[in-house]
């Protein structure tokens, strides 16, 4: 649960030493939490803070923007985003990795509930391929390097998403869809909240038969199926009006049959197999004295994520495992100092430890563990003046394992809000981090071996953007250019990891729109241009240049009962990917991919208050494309289900 204070404001004649006097003046002031909407962002600081505010580039998608695209997995709705790049090697279930403007898979920092689920196991990559939509709230896409406030895995963005919680008294919902591919989604949840607290549950089930995980157009016939259940826990406890407890748990266990390239130059129909189990948990303790002026937060967390590859016979023939243990201790000061500019300042400070692990078994190399722990330590400082001018500096010292390095980061932000013209000016700029994998550092195959000499990769990335509302609010359009200088980028493709020489380059302009012409119709739009070059000049691959997207959702009513009609087009450009000539040694070429567009569309009719049926399509042009080489994906799709609901839909 989040909340931001909202605070009375108190004066302060003193410097900020002399804080025990301001803490008597806060005294009396309200503590008043807010829930936090579209109008509020939890990520792009270490204190939730509203939109108009906030210097970075960031992207705010809510639940029930979700349900209105039909939504069925969290990736998909990602492609709507600006700057991220979307690549499922096969159908749903496939592996799906995530790349926000020309940074690798893993320098992407995933949070679901507050809980960093990257895997340090999978390269300390989140696979999206198991992440279903079911009770998401809210998605945020924190663009550019974030490592002052989030630490390593944060130098491309952060992907922040927040479950639902329940709304006053019991709410629950049913729900069943069924389509093409012999598809079955199920969800069950139900929730209870109160002043003093809230419970929540919810189980989603999904089953599908599936295409062939190779591409077909090669020949290649067998079906894939993929099947996953995900459990979700959420509670929390306000015994006082500034002292909270807050719980949340996530399961997932899914299978996939799966079709691995065991030949060079393409993939081909196999009868291999994956089990994977992910668990993730958080406790946390929120006291915020003096009407919430000083906020202590205090949290726990464990993620574990791992999967057991077989073979035709359904013999494991390997495992791979990672855990995260997680402590950190927050603390936020809040105050005002009174004159002509009428600032308000934020003062946080925090410091986390974290211990990674990675599990590997297997039968040709025998069982092995390896581990990493880390501390860092943040400061943050934000100040708003006249209520138009927000400045932000944050500062990070991270405490590395011996392998490697201590690392300080940093980030500065800027946002400047001119009335007259409805227009905001953001920017940000920023030093992030990613440090060697333990599968980079130690390997985990015979095919692969380990490099315990790498060093950090490093980003400096800057970016400045215009936003500018029109026709009374009915017309938002922004537009960001972002430039990413990339240092010790490394490259594992082959046999072992290396280091690459030079600077691998980043640059872009990223183009939003959100119009409203009319009260029953919303369009969202969004153009990406990104260009991006390894030091000899090479183009990165499963980068495309050019990725558009435009949806339009109507309401109106039908015999007199609300419905609502969604069109959605998707445009994803020319990019190139990785052929394997030979695996020993390690020989690649690349290959062009071709672009292509894909339109969905999704009808939905609440026929009682508490009863809406809806119909929703896939690619309806039935393009086929590869957004990985030699990986099939699926034509179109057609599906069409039912919700059953009661009580108050919920929030965060």
């Amino acid at each position: 649960m989040h909340h931001v204070p909202a605070h009375r404001r108190t004066s302060l004649a003193l410097p900020l030493a002399l804080v025990p006097s301001f803490l008597c003046a806060a005294a009396a002031a309200q503590d008043r939490p807010v829930e936090a909407g579209p109008e509020v962002v939890i990520s792009a600081s270490r204190v939730p803070l509203p939109a108009r505010e906030t210097g970075a580039a960031v992207t705010v998608l809510t639940g029930r923007e979700l349900e209105s695209r039909g939504i069925r997995i969290v990736s998909d709705v990602l492609r709507d985003v600006p700057g991220v790049a979307v690549n499922r090697s096969g159908p749903v279930g496939a592996f799906t990795q995530i790349r926000i403007r020309g940074a690798e898979g893993n320098q992407t920092l995933v949070l679901i509930d507050g809980i960093e689920v990257n895997n340090p196991a999978s390269s300390s990559e989140f696979d999206f391929a198991n992440l279903l939509a079911a009770d998401v709230a809210r998605i945020e896409v924190l663009r550019g390097p974030q490592s002052a406030l989030y630490g390593s895995d944060a130098i491309g963005g952060v992907i922040n998403i927040v479950t639902r919680r329940p709304g006053e008294g019991w709410s629950g919902t049913l729900r069943g869809e069924a389509g093409s591919f012999a598809t079955k989604d199920m969800l069950a949840n139900i929730g209870y909240g109160a002043e003093r607290g809230y419970v929540s549950a919810s189980l989603s089930r999904f089953d599908t038969n599936g295409i062939s995980e190779a591409d077909a157009r090669n020949g290649n016939t067998e079906a894939d199926a993929y099947r996953n259940g995900t459990a979700r826990f959420k509670a929390g406890f306000k015994p006082l009006p500034n002292l909270s407890f807050d719980a949340v748990g996530m399961e997932i266990s899914s299978h996939r049959e799966g079709d691995d390239q065991v030949a060079v130059l393409n993939v081909v129909d196999g009868e291999g197999a994956s089990s994977t189990h992910q668990r993730y948990g958080m406790v946390s303790a929120r006291w915020a004295p003096f009407g919430g002026a000083w906020e202590h937060i205090l949290r726990a967390a464990y993620g574990e994520d791992g999967t057991d590859f077989f073979d035709a016979s359904r013999a494991r023939t390997f495992l791979a495992e990672g855990t995260k243990t997680k402590f950190d201790y927050q603390t936020n000061i809040t105050f005002h100092t009174e004159g002509s500019a009428n600032a308000e300042h934020v003062v946080t400070l925090a410091v986390e430890q974290e211990r990674d692990s990675q599990l590997t078994d297997s039968s040709f190399s025998g069982r092995n563990k390896v581990a990493v722990t880390n501390r860092g330590y943040i400061g943050e400082y934000r100040i708003s003046l006249w209520d138009h001018l927000f400045l932000s500096g944050s500062l990070r010292h991270d405490d590395n394992d011996p392998l490697f390095e201590d690392q300080t980061t940093w980030r500065g932000t800027v946002a400047y809000i001119h009335d007259p013209w409805d227009t905001r000016f953001h920017g940000s700029v920023g030093r992030g981090v990613k440090n060697p994998t333990l599968f980079e550092l130690f390997g985990s195959t015979p095919t692969f071996t380990g490099n315990p000499n790498l060093t950090p990769e490093e980003n400096i990335g800057i970016d400045f953007g215009v936003e500018k509302t029109m026709l009374d609010g009915r017309l938002i359009v922004d537009a960001t250019v972002f430039r990413n200088r990339f240092k010790n980028f490394i490259s594992g493709s082959g046999n072992t990891a290396t280091n690459l020489s030079g600077t691998t380059e980043a640059d872009g302009l990223e183009l939003m729109l959100v119009a409203r012409p009319l009260e029953n119709l919303k369009i969202d739009g969004s153009y990406t241009f990104t260009a991006t070059q390894d030091s000899s000049g090479t183009d990165l691959v499963r980068r495309p240049r050019h990725m558009a997207s435009l949806q339009g959702t109507y309401g109106f009513r039908l015999w007199q009962r609300p419905a609502r009609a969604n069109l959605g087009v998707r445009y994803n450009g020319d990019q190139r990917d990785t052929v394997f000539d030979s695996f020993f040694p390690a020989m690649t070429h690349t290959e062009l991919l071709e672009g292509y567009t894909l339109v969905n569309a999704g009808f939905s009719w609440r026929i009682h208050d508490n009863v809406e049926i809806f119909a929703r399509g896939e690619n309806l042009l039935d393009q086929r494309y590869q957004e990985v080489f030699g990986y099939g994906t699926t034509g179109l799709a057609v599906f069409a289900g039912i919700t059953l609901r009661f009580g108050p839909t919920g929030g965060e």
